[in-house]
């Protein structure tokens, strides 16, 4: 990580963590709701959605004080994204540690993931002092708009495991836009812009920034998935540290459709087609070791995984050409700093 980078968010995650868990009170009932609500969020991890809404409302000569409800808003949102998606996904681990339903429960935990959907809604709410009503119910209709794009890309990403369905790589990439395009990047890249009061061709162009640079991150993370080391299961990632906090292979234990594991049944032969879906199909339980290791070499052979990198790298070089429109400061090479981190991380 570049030091401008780093400065950044060493100056600006404790303003934004300040923030998220000022609306996250120790009350009751604390055991069943209130406690587990904080664990995500005290886990740690990148934060760099929020980071994004700072960053985007000072290119455009916002102030960041201004923008930190918003900022925690989008990381309130993701915490509530991932109690959910663990459960439809039947993940074992988030974050270094077992998930929040394997602990609580899934009735518990459902109702978990909802309390923090609208703690969401209470953040931008604060927006009504801090910025006027008109700006406020804005960002609302932001938040709800891309909220209904996230559900609908989600809809895809597990429906397709549901129905024992491979999409085509361009459905794949449809799916992405919707559930990780705008609320890790265009989302918190828009919103910044409103903060700021920047005009919406440049609203435009900081969220097409985002969304490029959101999709090239999930890819990267779906390939992180597959290289994963036994150290970096249980070290939850931070947002300038390394850590993963996933279990390697994951991806493939649950029958995900990445962008590799498409290509590689598009790509493979016959022969290894039927016995790839059949790890992909069956019970997690049952998955192996062996099974995980023997499609991901399988993806080496058939070159899914170099076309997964070219893909990641192209949609990197994307964004920084959207960012193009701005004006050269130091928040933008910030920007710019934070895109290659997302898409060439490492442990």
């Amino acid at each position: 990580m570049n030091d401008l980078l780093k400065t950044y968010l060493d100056e600006n995650v404790p303003l934004i963590e300040a923030e998220m868990f000022s609306y996250l009170n120790e009350e009751e009932p604390l055991r069943f709701l209130y406690e587990p609500m904080r664990d995500y969020p005290l886990r740690g991890g990148k934060r760099f959605r929020p980071a994004l809404v700072l960053l985007a409302c000072e290119a455009m000569g916002g102030d960041k004080q201004k923008a930190l409800p918003t900022a925690a808003a989008f990381e309130l949102f993701q915490c509530f994204a991932l109690v959910h998606d663990d459960i439809e996904d039947g993940s074992e681990m988030r974050r270094g540690k077992p998930c929040l339903h394997h602990l609580h429960g899934i009735p518990l935990t459902i109702n978990i993931g909802d309390a923090l959907y609208s703690k969401v809604f209470e953040a931008l709410a604060a927006n009504r002092d801090l910025l006027g009503a008109d700006v406020a119910l804005t960002l609302m209709d932001e938040m709800i708009r891309g909220a209904q794009m996230t559900f609908e890309g989600q809809a895809y990403d597990i429906g397709w495991v549901a129905a024992s369905e491979m999409p085509t790589v361009d459905a794949f990439m449809e799916m992405l836009r919707l559930k990780t395009g705008w609320y890790s990047g265009r989302g918190p890249c828009s919103a910044g812009a409103v903060v700021a009061g920047a005009s919406e061709a440049l609203r435009g162009a900081v969220g097409d920034f985002g969304e490029a640079i959101a999709v090239a991150f999930q890819i990267r993370d779906d390939l992180l998935n597959l290289s994963v080391q036994e150290t970096d299961v249980t070290q939850a990632p931070s947002a300038t540290g390394g850590g993963y906090g996933k279990e390697r292979g994951g991806d493939i234990a649950e029958g995900k459709r990445t962008l590799m594991v498409i290509d590689c049944y598009h790509h493979c032969s016959d022969g290894d087609r039927g016995r790839f879906m059949e790890i992909l199909e069956g019970d997690r339980s049952t998955t192996s070791a062996g099974d995980i290791e023997w499609v991901i070499d399988l993806m080496v052979e058939t070159g899914s995984i170099e076309r997964a990198e070219q893909e990641c790298a192209k949609r990197a070089g994307a964004a920084l050409k959207h960012l193009e429109v701005l004006p050269q400061s130091q928040m933008r090479e910030t920007m710019e700093e934070m895109s290659h981190f997302l898409v060439e991380r490492v442990f």
